[in-house]
């Protein structure tokens, strides 16, 4: 089982390093292809909902990356300490097309 994070931004991936219950065995800026993710896998992060559907019914767990904004703050980057201030979270989403 291998536990993937997925996101562009430096700030989340400093982020994700400082959460002790994580290990992340692979860190990509985008999932071009949901076929590497392989049952049992963890995948974290931002993915768009068609992507984070077909993680999930590849059997893998997804955890989304929240991040509590207001609307003006939304396209801005953040360092791990923002974040955490901020209240970043993961939790974990089944998502499935209908």
């Amino acid at each position: 089982m291998t536990t993937w994070f997925i996101s562009r931004h430096q700030g989340a991936i400093d982020w994700i390093k400082t959460q002790s219950e994580w290990r992340i065995d692979h860190y990509l800026t985008h999932l071009d292809d949901p076929a590497v993710i392989q049952n049992g896998d963890t995948v974290l992060g931002t993915l768009p909902i068609h992507i984070a559907a077909a993680v999930c019914a590849r059997g893998a767990r997804y955890y989304f990356l929240q991040l509590p904004q207001e609307a003006a703050q939304r396209g801005s980057e953040y360092s791990a300490a923002d974040m955490t201030a901020m209240g970043c979270s993961l939790r974990r989403y089944h998502i499935e097309a209908l």
